[in-house]
C-alpha cells in the first residue's frame, strides 16, 4: 500500500506541474492577444493621423497657393494665423527675411509662435510653418493659359518659370489625444 500512495503523490505533483504550464500558456496566450488588440488600435490611430496630416499638407499647398491670403473655400477652418506678414515669408528668400521670424524646425502647439497657421480638421489640429523658401519667379499657377504649346512665330520669347521652393514643417495631432500625431517635413514647389 505505501508504494500506491507514493505513486499517487507523485502523479499528484505531476498534474500540478501540467496545470501551472497551461495555466502560463493560457495566459502567455490571452496576454498576447491583448496585446495585438492594443497594437492594432494604434497602428489604426496612426493610420488616421497621417490622413489629417495629408489633407492638412494639402491645404497648406492651397494656402501657399493662394499667396497666403486665405481665399480658399476653407477659410472657416483657419482660425490661428501668427505671422500678419506671412506674404513676404512667402514671396522673399529665407537670407531677406527679418530676423523676428522663426526658421526652426521646431514646432511646439502651446507656443504660438514656433507655428506660422493652425487650423482645425475633423479631430484633428493641424499646425504648418515655412522654414525656408528659396525664391524663384513663379506667379499663381496659371495652367495652360497661354496661347499654346508650339511657338507660332520665330521671334517670340519664350519665359522660363522658375518655381519657388518651399520647406515645410507640418505637426498634426488629435484634439482628444495628442500623443496621437504625425510630423511632416515637406518641400514643396510652387
Amino acid at each position: 500500500m505505501k508504494k500506491t500512495l507514493d505513486e499517487k503523490g507523485a502523479v499528484l505533483i505531476l498534474v500540478l506541474l501540467l496545470t501551472v504550464v497551461a495555466l502560463i500558456a493560457a495566459a502567455g496566450l490571452l496576454y498576447m492577444v491583448a496585446r495585438g488588440s492594443a497594437i492594432f488600435g494604434q497602428a489604426k490611430r496612426y493610420r488616421t493621423a497621417v490622413q489629417a496630416a495629408k489633407g492638412g499638407a494639402e491645404i497648406t499647398f492651397q494656402w501657399i497657393g493662394d499667396r497666403g491670403t486665405l481665399t480658399t473655400p476653407l477659410d472657416a477652418s483657419w482660425d490661428q494665423y501668427n505671422n500678419p506678414d506671412l506674404v513676404n515669408k512667402l514671396t522673399t528668400p529665407t537670407s531677406a527675411w527679418p530676423n523676428s521670424y522663426d526658421n526652426s524646425i521646431v514646432i511646439d502647439p502651446a507656443r504660438p509662435a514656433t507655428y506660422d497657421i493652425a487650423f482645425t480638421l475633423g479631430d484633428y489640429r493641424v499646425y504648418s510653418k515655412i522654414v525656408d523658401t528659396v525664391a524663384g519667379n513663379s506667379g499663381p499657377n496659371t495652367g495652360l493659359q497661354n496661347s499654346g504649346v508650339v511657338n507660332t512665330g520665330s521671334g517670340e520669347i519664350v519665359v522660363v518659370s522658375m518655381p519657388f521652393l518651399y520647406t515645410i514643417e507640418e505637426l498634426t495631432q488629435s484634439k482628444v489625444n495628442p500623443s496621437e500625431r504625425v510630423k511632416y517635413s515637406i518641400l514643396y514647389q510652387y
